[in-house]
């Protein structure tokens, strides 16, 4: 009988590391249960130098005799061919593993033990992965020996078969009599009968398998209340579900993962309730703003689709998204067959491209950052809340801790059970951990660093019943959100195909024909919820709570039930959340009490508001000109926020107010300027300038003076590192160089400047951008849109550039050659720039020596959209 080869890899290694032989032998692993991209990520972690998955390969090579193997790119494979795209395959996978968690190269990664064990004993972490977390403990030695010999029975069955088929065990998709999952075919009929006809009946049938299935599965299910009939109270002494409900949030589902259809009911459901709907990462139609189809909590992601000051303006929550509980340390991605016309225009990105947001967030590279950022987000909306979600994993309350110091009015703590459709399986099987574990520990360290009075709490995952949400409440929790329960109340069917745009019932699709198939309702969400909120009022009457606040971090309420227990489950130890927050230091609050002070009643905006009164109320152009230093962070975002909460999008008359000022601008100066706001700086300016902007012009230059005592502007830095970040409409003009990741995420802007650091245009979807000196490495790496032009008359750009998406062209013709031209002359108008008037003044030399940055599928659909022109016109 088998060992599963991670034990044995692990043992060995450990075994070897504790007698100090390790360096002197490699570890190869011939390894039959080794076959997804997970089983190469834990056992290369734990210590392996090489593996051999032979029954991967015996088995590809079988499928390939078969004629199970679709060959897209030749009538057939040949067996080395398959194995070789295997091999390629899973290599892509583990690097992309080890990108996640910052790893450069697989020798650091070999043993680097990058995991968490969930529900493993010491006993087997000691021997096989020391040093490894097991906070809950689990599974011993002898329970697995119960697990290896069912899998040997099997594959080696008592009786004879006339098949050699292995039944499937359920693991990626639902079987009956397989592996355990949460949602089963009755359970989700249940719900959609419930959330339909409002029928109690079924919800308490869904409610009732849904909690039976919850204690095969999950670690909530391992609970149960502790009821005291003593403290009991009359069912109509409990707050009603209309206030319950408000504590309600659906998940971060962008427009393009879902349809528009689905997107506006959940919407009108949560507003009509008094919850909150979330936009998730890909912006929103303007035209929903203004009407019950608007989403309460915008996001903002990497990707920053969509993020314009007239969008945040719009908001009552702004989420930032650190990670997402399906697949933690991953950006987000939608094929380019979902991006149509309608998602393209939302997001300020090509139609028919597809969009990768960034792994990180590419302002964030520090606790100080993210600081920033959340500044940034508060002077968009002054008026609103500031939310950062992470995810369940160890160390979270002490990330929880560092976010509510950098003064977020909310933190969401996700869980591994996102049942994002669209994430790759390594992410959804392999990555995250349990809300219940994030959840627990976050209460427990704000509440001992006396930090949680001051944040609300909220969490994810899989909540579907108010048996969930009563524990979530008890462990911690203010707020709930949920995902995947109201889109299977409007319709899904959960065929697992939202990444290939053919969800038969409309939900996870931009197909026309197939959108025409959606058939849910605001009210079905509604019912759904108020239905699971009487079930929660019948908890809280038992436990003896009138309101829900009252009930928030209870933990006394909850033990484990030790009744008819699996094998497996008799080993976990639940103490880590059991532990009640109040023990760990008595007297402190273990709820929200108070709110965040931010101090923008100090920013440098009140003054430029007061100034401008005249413009914001009578568009009377105005120039205001106020010194500036490195202290006004984020100057011109409340500004921005008056322009769009009076204007809308379209904003003010261009140069409508001019912000004339002399100095240092600090961070994030002109996030989100809005269109009608001129802002032109003597001086300089630091990291983030004109980040996400919109529609404003922006002009940094040293003064004469500094010019007159011999400083070079070209030579020199005159803005910091990831300027423009996000932006999607508006100019900015730089008279000297910009630091590193210029226009990173660009989708609609105009920016000149006199050289970059590296990484310039990264991820760039839209806009132009023009480099009138040398640029760093690396540049238009994923890159999928618009148009760079690079002055490169040494002929040393090439070298630089990143050519995995991109192609490298010549201004060919005089339209766009006067395009280019009038871009840096409009460059020397606002800043002077004595490099652009040399250009300028032997333009038809010059011209010859600029590299056009061109991204293949941009070109592509250019030249579609010619063609349809072409032909219609013809027509």
């Amino acid at each position: 009988m088998a060992l599963p080869s991670l034990i044995a890899v692990g043992a060995v290694h450990q075994h070897l590391l504790r007698t100090k032989q390790r360096p002197k032998a490699a570890i190869f692993a011939e390894a039959g249960d080794c076959k997804e991209v997970h089983d190469y990520a834990t056992i290369f972690g734990y210590g392996c130098d090489g593996v051999c998955p032979y029954v991967a390969y015996e088995a590809l090579c079988k499928m390939n005799h078969d004629g199970l193997v679709e060959a897209k790119a030749k009538s057939e494979f040949t067996d080395d061919e398959i194995i070789a795209n295997y091999r390629k395959a899973a290599a892509k996978g583990l690097l992309k593993v080890m990108s996640k968690m910052g790893i450069s190269t697989l020798q650091s990664y070999k043993g680097a033990q990058v995991f968490e064990a969930v529900g493993l004993s010491d006993e087997i972490v000691d021997r096989c992965f020391t040093g490894t977390t097991t906070r809950i403990q689990g599974t011993d030695f002898e329970a697995l020996y119960r697990d290896l010999e069912r899998f040997h029975k099997a594959g080696y069955p008592d009786h004879e078969s006339d098949s050699l088929l292995v039944q499937s065990d359920g693991q990626l998709h639902y079987r009956d009599g397989g592996e355990a999952h949460l949602n089963t075919p009755a359970g989700m009929v249940n719900l959609q009968i419930a959330a339909r006809t409002n029928s109690r009946e079924a919800y308490k049938e869904f409610s009732r398998i849904t909690n039976e299935q919850n204690k095969k599965v999950t670690l909530r299910g391992q609970l149960k209340f502790k009821f005291d009939p003593s403290r009991s109270i009359p069912l109509d002494e409990v707050e009603p579900v209309s206030e319950i409900v408000k504590r309600f949030a659906t998940g971060a589902m962008s427009l393009g993962s879902i349809s528009q259809e689905a997107h506006e009911t959940l919407a009108m459901a949560m507003n009509a309730l008094g919850g909150r709907s979330n936009t998730g990462e890909g912006g929103e139609d303007p035209k929903r703003f203004l009407d019950n189809r608007r989403s309460s909590i915008k996001q903002v992601a990497s990707g920053r689709f969509g993020v314009t000051s007239h969008y945040l303006a719009n908001s009552d929550q702004i989420q930032i998204k650190m990670a997402q509980g399906a697949k933690p340390g991953e950006g987000g991605e939608l094929p380019g067959f979902k991006v149509s016309e309608y998602i393209g225009k939302n997001r300020g990105t090509t139609p028919g491209v597809g969009l990768i947001s960034p792994p990180p967030h590419h302002d964030i590279y520090s606790i100080e950052d993210l600081a920033q950022l959340i500044h940034d987000l508060k002077n968009a909306q002054p008026k609103g809340e500031v939310s950062v979600k992470l995810v369940s994993e160890v160390g979270v309350g002490v990330v929880a801790a560092g976010v509510t110091k950098a003064l977020a009015d909310h933190v969401t703590v996700s869980g591994h059970d996102g049942g994002t459709g669209a994430a790759a399986w390594t992410g959804l099987k392999g990555a995250g951990l349990p809300w219940e574990l994030g959840l627990a520990e976050t209460q427990q360290t704000l509440v001992l660093n006396n930090l949680r009075d001051r944040v609300k709490l909220q969490t994810d995952g899989q909540l579907k019943t108010g048996r969930d949400v009563a524990i979530a409440c008890l462990l911690g929790a203010d707020e709930f959100g949920f995902a995947t329960a109201p889109l299977i109340a409007m319709g899904c069917i959960m065929m697992r195909k939202c990444h290939l745009n053919t969800c038969p019932v409309g939900v996870a699709t931009q197909d026309e024909e197939l959108r025409k198939k959606f058939s849910g309702q605001p009210e079905h969400v509604m019912n759904y919820f108020f239905l699971m909120a009487e079930e929660i009022r019948e908890i809280m009457a038992k436990l003896g709570y009138r309101t829900m606040a009252d009930m928030i971090g209870q933990t006394q309420h909850l033990e484990v039930n030790k009744k008819g227990l699996h094998y497996k489950s008799r080993g976990l130890d639940l103490t880590p959340l059991l532990t009640p927050a109040s023990e760990l230091n008595p007297g402190a609050n273990i709820r929200h009490m108070q709110y965040q002070y931010h101090g923008l009643d100090k920013a440098k905006d009140n003054v430029f508001i007061e100034k401008a009164k005249d413009a914001l109320e009578n568009r009377t152009p105005v120039v205001i000109e106020e010194d500036i230093n490195n202290l006004n962070r984020t100057s011109g975002t409340m500004l921005s926020y008056e322009v769009s909460t009076r204007y809308g999008a379209e904003g003010l008359p261009d140069d409508t107010i001019h912000l004339k000022l002399k100095g240092h601008g600090g961070q994030s100066m002109a996030f989100t300027l809005a269109k009608g706001i001129t802002m032109t700086v003597e001086g300089d300016a630091n990291d983030y300038t004109a980040k996400g902007l919109s529609g404003g012009k922006v002009a940094v230059y040293p003064s004469q003076e500094v010019i007159d005592d011999g400083f070079v502007p070209e030579d020199n830095v005159v803005v910091g590192n990831v300027c423009l970040y996000g932006a999607s409409a508006g100019k900015a003009f730089f008279r000297g160089k910009a630091g590193e990741r210029f226009c990173v995420r660009n989708s609609g802007a105009l920016a000149v400047v006199e050289g970059t650091g590296d990484h310039c245009c990264e991820y760039m979807t839209g806009g132009r951008t023009v480099v009138l000196g040398k640029t760093g490495r690396n540049f238009g790496a994923g890159m999928s849109g618009g148009i760079a032009y690079v002055y490169d008359p040494d002929g040393e750009f090439p070298q630089l550039c990143n050519m995995g998406l991109v192609g490298l062209e010549t201004i060919e013709t005089d339209e766009e050659k006067e395009e280019v031209y009038n871009y840096i002359k409009e460059h020397v108008d606002y800043t002077g720039s004595s490099v652009g008037q040399s250009m300028l003044e032997n333009w038809d030399e010059k011209v010859k020596q600029f590299v056009k940055v061109m991204p293949h599928d941009y070109k592509r659909v250019l030249a579609e959209r010619a063609a349809a022109a072409e032909k219609s016109k013809a027509a």
